[in-house]
């Protein structure tokens, strides 16, 4: 069974090329964005690889560490890692785990258990191995997305989502579309009393939807 929303991400062991890392210890009290690749120097990854790294002031700004995969050597990530910064104009500074025995794609339900990499291997032995892993302080997966290997991944997105779940600990939701300073909003299970008193003013749309300014 893959990995549902709220359960607690496996705490592996890897290779990085910025050393070894024991997966939970690394995350630490920080969120953590795992990233994953099916193989170095292919073009849509690289241009990923590129965006995450041009974007490495905004990770810092929410407390969030991000970590890339890839089920290639350490060698191979340190000769890529020169192309993603050429491409992006900016050091990528975040490790890449080197996967090569699939573990840890397997462990996350990005391949079947059975998977294994052929000699003279392309892109597309390892295709589903495209995902995105949000995953909390807590160690809980928050939220995950898979992509084809033909579309490219929008950070912005995923800097929204986290956002929007970094709001949501704050004990209300967020609305479609939603972006940093715009209305929450207050989830059914808080009375209108409650609201009041925790939100202060509210808009009620409907009876079951609710919106509040964003807390502080």
């Amino acid at each position: 069974m893959g990995l549902r929303i709220n359960d607690t991400v496996p705490n592996f062991t890897a290779e990085t090329d910025q050393g070894s890392i024991k997966f939970h210890d690394w995350i630490g009290d920080s969120w953590a964005v795992l990233f994953s690749h099916p193989k170095d120097f292919t073009p849509v990854c690289t241009t990923e690889f590129g965006a995450v790294a041009q974007l490495a002031d905004e990770w810092e700004k929410r407390g969030t560490k991000v970590i890339g995969l890839s089920v290639d050597s350490v060698e191979e990530h340190h000769g890529w890692k020169k192309d993603i910064e050429s491409y992006a104009g900016a050091k990528a500074g975040f490790p890449i785990i080197a996967d090569q025995d699939l573990a840890v794609s397997k462990a996350f339900d990005m391949l079947p258990a059975e998977a294994y990499l052929p000699d003279g291997r392309t892109a597309a032995d390892s295709a589903s191995v495209r995902s995105v892993f949000i995953i909390g302080p807590d160690k809980q997966l928050k939220l995950s997305m898979t992509y084809p290997m033909t579309v490219g991944r929008n950070f912005a997105e995923v800097l929204r989502a986290l956002d929007g779940l970094q709001m949501s600990g704050k004990g209300v939701a967020t609305p479609a579309n939603w972006v940093p300073g715009e209305d929450v909003i207050i989830p059914p299970t808080v009375s209108n009393d409650d609201a009041k008193a925790k939100f202060g003013e509210f808009e009620t749309v409907f009876p079951y939807l609710r919106k509040t300014k964003a807390p502080s």
